[in-house]
Parts: C-alpha cells; sequence; structure tokens
C-alpha cells in the first residue's frame, strides 16, 4: 500500500482559483500580485478548513483554468500551483500534499512535486487516449515515468482509469485500461470517477477494476463521494479524493465547509 493511503480515507481537493492567464483570470498588469495572493489566501483557508474537519492529506489542482489547456501547461499558471502547493504544505496539520495539473501535464505536475516537496500526482490520462472537451488526450506514461525516475523518483502517480468528463475511444474495456495503466504504465495506483466532477462511479465499476488488477493495487474513488454513499464505495476502494461534497451547499464554487468535512469523515471512518 502506498504509505500516503495506509493510514488515510479521504483526500480533500483544493480548487485554486483562476490561475494568471486563464479565461477566468481577474488580475491585471497592475493587480495581479493582489489577485495571486487572493487565491492563495483562498487555497490556505479551505486547507485549514479541511485540516479542521479531519482530513490531513490534500491535493491542489487548477480546478478553475477551464478551458483547459489539453498538455504543456503555461509558465504562469505552473507557477501559480507550485505556490499553492507551497503554501498549503505549510498549513498546519497538513501531513500530505498532492498536485494536479489540469487537463493531463504530468510534466509539470512532478516539476511542482520535486520543488515543493509534494508527494503524489494525479493524471487524468496516463495510457490509452481520451476524447474529452480539449479533443483526443494521449498518455504519455513512458515520459512521465522516466522524469519521474530523474527529478523525483519517490513521488507516486496515480492514474485515472476512463478519467471523468471524457469518452475512452471504441472499443477499450475498462479492465484492459486498468491493467495498462498499472503492467504497463506502472502507475502507483488507480482513480475510478463518474461521469462529471461531482458524480459518483458505479460501485460495480469499481469492482470491476478491483477485479482486473487485483486487491495489491491501491485504488480511489475520484469524485461523487458523499456522506450517504462512502460507505458502499468504500467497502470497494481504498481511498477518496474528496471536492464537491466538502463544499458550502455541495456547490463546487464555494469554500470548503467544515461540518460537511467532519460528515464526511464520520461516514468514512467506520470503513476504515
Amino acid at each position: 500500500m502506498i504509505p500516503l493511503l495506509a493510514q488515510r480515507r479521504l483526500i480533500g481537493v483544493v480548487h485554486l482559483a483562476p490561475t494568471p492567464g486563464a479565461a477566468a483570470w481577474t488580475g491585471s498588469t497592475a493587480g495581479s500580485s493582489a489577485a495571486m495572493a487572493r487565491s492563495l489566501e483562498g487555497a490556505i483557508r479551505d486547507s485549514r478548513a479541511y485540516v479542521e474537519g479531519g482530513v490531513d492529506a490534500l491535493i491542489v489542482e487548477n480546478f478553475h483554468d477551464a478551458p483547459f489547456v489539453k498538455t504543456g501547461v503555461e509558465p504562469a499558471a505552473i507557477a501559480a500551483l507550485a505556490l499553492a502547493v507551497d503554501r498549503v504544505r505549510s498549513v498546519p496539520g497538513v501531513a500530505e500534499v498532492g498536485v494536479n495539473v489540469l487537463r493531463n501535464d504530468a510534466h509539470a505536475a512532478l516539476g511542482i512535486a520535486a520543488a515543493t516537496g509534494a508527494t503524489f500526482v494525479r493524471v487524468n490520462v496516463h495510457t490509452g487516449s481520451m476524447f474529452t472537451d480539449q479533443g483526443l488526450v494521449e498518455g504519455r506514461s513512458s515520459e512521465t515515468m522516466r522524469e519521474r525516475a530523474r527529478i523525483c523518483p519517490e513521488v507516486f502517480v496515480l492514474a485515472d482509469v476512463h478519467v471523468k468528463h471524457a469518452t475512452p475511444v471504441p472499443g477499450e474495456a475498462l479492465e484492459d485500461a486498468a491493467r495498462d495503466a498499472v503492467h504497463r504504465g506502472r502507475a502507483d495506483g488507480l482513480i475510478v470517477s463518474g461521469v462529471a466532477t461531482g458524480a459518483p462511479p458505479d460501485v460495480a465499476r469499481i469492482a470491476r477494476v478491483r477485479d482486473a488488477v487485483g486487491a495489491d493495487v491501491p485504488l480511489l474513488v475520484g469524485s461523487g463521494l458523499r456522506v450517504d454513499n462512502a460507505k458502499a464505495l468504500l467497502a470497494q476502494a481504498d481511498a477518496a479524493i474528496v471536492g464537491t461534497a466538502a463544499k458550502v451547499d455541495g456547490n463546487v464554487a464555494e469554500p470548503v465547509d467544515v461540518a460537511r468535512v467532519r460528515a464526511l469523515m464520520a461516514a468514512a471512518t467506520p470503513v476504515r
């Protein structure tokens, strides 16, 4: 088992505000530093709320940068994410921090991890290809794993299987994609999500991936875990990445709600 998951059932998502250059960026030539400061304050606020609610492992992502760049994310966004990861790591009580550079820039994520001490990265398309709103996104596992070996060999790579907001190429079975990600792509763990942000995967879907790769491969729920379905989903998976359900009124655009985090932890803890 990955040490990150050995004692943790929930990983909280810190949805960073739009980074410089994104379509929704609100900074200006004169006010960019102030806008970035507000973004970092929001990341710290949400991190503290997660910790207060009992979640000490977090992942930072540029969620509000939509529409996303397919790969080769701009330097300004990478710099903003690195700053955010560094700030989140400094929040008292935070034990582990990861990063996801949307849409699929694993190289940038590994570079951020190497520079900041983040312990894991999420890669949306690690092996194979997926049809997405960015077009065809192709996995680059050979480059990703070589880059990890070169700059941060201790960082764990968690790979999505048939990632959300995407459609697999015709004829590719979920089980085959899972096996390829582990055995050919050498991912350290797999993530199974629903069709979109905040949407849970079917329990049967998680079970299919578990059966395909065996009990020794760490398996995470990547979206949609709520108080009412935590027991069923975590009966099949080792952990879950939570974001939407932890926010005020379950709205992904709102701040993290400590009470909702506590409720999620209570729902997940008995399964452990």
